[in-house]
Order: C-alpha cells, then structure tokens, then sequence
C-alpha cells in the first residue's frame, strides 16, 4: 500500500483546491494515484452540487469585468446562499472567471434551458435536413444520433455554461461551479449575464 504523504495531500489541494481532508481520503481511496484522486474529488463535488441544487440562493454578487481595451464589458450576476459566501475569494475568483469567458466566447444564452424553443427548433430543423441529406440510406436512429450530437454541439457554442472556463479550460463554466459547490458547500448559481461591446 502506498503511504500517502503530507506532500502529495498538499498537492492534489493545490491541483483542485479541495479540502485537505477530503484530499487525502480521496488520496487513500486510490492508493496514491493523483489523477483517480482528482476524479474521485470531481464525483464527489457534484454529488454535493446535486445535494445543494434546491436550496434558496439569496446573496451573491454582480460582478464586472471590463476588457483592458476598453471595448468589451461583462456583468455577471452570481448567486449563492450567505453572505459570507459571496465575499469568499474562491466565489469572486469563480465569478471573475465566469465574465472572463462571457467576455471571450461572446455566447447567446446562459444555458440550454434560457435557449428560447423557437431557436431549438428552427436549429434542429437545419441540423435534421443536413442530416438526413448527408446520411441518405442510414438507419433513421443513426441519423437521430447524428442530430443529437449537432445540437449538442450547437448548444455548447451557444450557452455560457457550456464554454471552456477560461482561467481553467480542461474544464467548463458548469464543471467550475459544480466543483466550486464540492468545496463551499452551498449552492451557487450563475443566473444571468450582460456582455457589452462597443459598436456591437
């Protein structure tokens, strides 16, 4: 069995930002495999995440960003359940971020559920054309798939939650929250955003 070291905790907290406890447990879970451990840190954020969605968010911050150009501007509105919450530096860092993206991807909505219907469906009418053009003699569930997976893709351009998380992006804005919730405990919601550019 490998011995896990106070070096290799403080490691994975570094690399995650998870609690030291919760670092090591997850360290001993895996016998010291840094990589299992960060997966187990990741199922374990969202288990919490999942646990923490229902709970009424009421403070928060509205948070703004202005390019070092001068010529794009975002405000976030993120929300969590304290104020003590909203004050903490991984809830600011985590907001910062979130405008950061907002401000680089430039994307229409915030989720697949703010997406009005009509644009949903006008898409999925293109995509399943395409679709059905380009794959001529498939299988109607091959081509079904095919669609789902362009609309899944659509949305992952479109929404903000969906984009790379700028600071960090080996992960989503979604993945960044989730992980965010593990490690605070509480829930925390982007719930809109306004992005500015001049002339736009």
């Amino acid at each position: 069995m490998t011995d896990i070291t106070a070096q290799m905790v403080r490691q994975l907290r570094e690399m995650t930002g998870a609690p030291m406890m919760d670092c090591k447990s997850a360290l001993i879970e895996t016998g010291g495999d840094m990589d299992k451990a960060k997966e187990v840190l990741r199922k374990r954020g969202k288990q919490v995440a999942d646990k923490a969605a229902g709970r009424d968010v009421k403070e928060g911050l509205i948070y703004s960003y202005t390019h070092h150009n001068g010529k794009i501007a975002v405000l976030v509105e993120v929300v969590c359940e304290t104020d003590f919450v909203a004050m903490n530096t991984d809830f600011k860092a985590f907001c910062h971020g979130v405008a950061l993206t907002a401000c680089a991807y430039a994307p229409d909505w915030l989720n697949r559920e703010s997406v009005s219907a009509e644009a949903v469906a006008n898409e999925r009418r293109i995509v399943t054309e395409m679709a059905q053009e380009n794959m001529k003699g498939k299988p109607e569930n091959v081509v079904e798939k095919a669609v789902e997976g362009r609309m899944d893709k659509w949305f992952a351009e479109k929404c903000l939650m969906e984009k790379p998380y700028v600071p960090d992006d080996s992960k989503s804005v979604e993945q960044a929250r989730t992980e965010l919730v593990g490690k605070i405990g509480e829930n925390i919601m982007v719930r809109r955003f306004v992005r500015l550019e001049l002339g736009a």
